[in-house]
């Protein structure tokens, strides 16, 4: 017996006092509503209805029942009624990762505006250059920087992410500007550390990629602290150029050009991406996330 559908035919007649009106307010047969309510009866051990021909009413042990499964049935619909709002309105709370050197000056301002579209969202944002898996990490959006990623989930590519050398005036008046890349080893290099270790330098020289990485003065996994090494004057780094450009628009760093290029990996196919888990696009805060920071960032920078 499916005792759940059974109460509500039960709760109906109650407050109809006919089994044709709760019939009809479910549309279902009389006769199927009624057996239904006898099976609940019989289950229990108890009448719980007097029949008659022309009304139906509640036996005293009924009464009872009814008043106690009413409020059951109140409570289950509130809930169910919380749940469907959570499936239709974006709410609750959302996880985000993302690179740091691209959640600071991107990122952030961003989930700020998307605080004010959408308030009953509660931000989880984690700024971290470790590597993180969507399922195992409880993150409903990630920000990467590097190749399309071979974990089974959506990545859609925000934007390019080719680095690009720099300096501080300060260090170019006092180590001078090198001409080319083989004038590099000659210099200071800043360097970021992957976990596969710093990002070297590389450039293609007659055909062949050589690595043209300067001495390391500073290694870390913290862009912000090896940026400000670079506008302090300590060195020469590479870095993504969306996290160069506020400083080479100030004149606080120069771009380094060479030719051939640098590069820090013979691929030349790097980029930012969004990722997420195909079937969370469904949830409602998650789909929101997505379609805003898409809109925000893709062919903006």
């Amino acid at each position: 017996m499916d005792q759940l559908r059974a109460l509500r035919y039960f709760s109906k007649v109650a407050e109809t006092g006919s089994f044709t009106k709760a019939a009809k307010a479910f549309d279902v047969p009389p006769s199927s509503l009624s057996r239904r309510v006898a099976d609940l009866e019989k289950s229990l051990g108890a009448t719980l209805l007097k029949r008659s021909t022309r009304v139906v009413k509640l036996t005293e042990i009924g009464q009872t029942y009814y008043k106690q499964i009413r409020d059951i049935l109140n409570q289950l619909e509130q809930s169910n009624e919380v749940v469907s709002n959570y499936q239709a309105k974006p709410m609750g709370h959302l996880h985000i990762s993302s690179m740091v050197g691209f959640g600071e000056p991107i990122l952030l301002p961003l989930l700020d505006e998307f605080s004010k579209l959408y308030p009953e969202i509660v931000l989880d944002v984690s700024l971290t250059d470790e590597l993180s898996t969507l399922s195992r990490d409880d993150v409903d959006i990630a920000i990467r920087g590097g190749y399309a990623p071979n974990e089974r989930v959506v990545a859609i590519k925000l934007m390019s992410n080719h680095f690009i050398p720099v300096a501080a005036p300060s260090y170019l008046a006092d180590m001078g500007r090198p001409k080319s890349a083989l004038q590099l080893a000659q210099h200071k290099g800043i360097y970021f550390r992957t976990p596969n270790g710093p990002t070297p330098w590389l450039c293609k020289l007659d055909g062949q990629w050589q690595d043209v990485s300067a001495p390391q003065v500073a290694v870390s996994n913290n862009g912000s602290w090896l940026a400000k090494k670079a506008l302090n004057g300590d060195g020469i780094m590479m870095a993504p150029w969306w996290a160069l450009a506020r400083h080479i628009e100030s004149g606080k760093l120069q771009e380094l050009v060479f030719e051939p290029p640098l590069s820090i990996s013979q691929n030349d196919d790097l980029a930012v991406y969004l990722l997420y888990q195909k079937h969370r696009y469904l949830v409602p805060k998650v789909k929101a996330a997505v379609d805003f920071l898409v809109a925000r960032i893709k062919g903006k920078y």
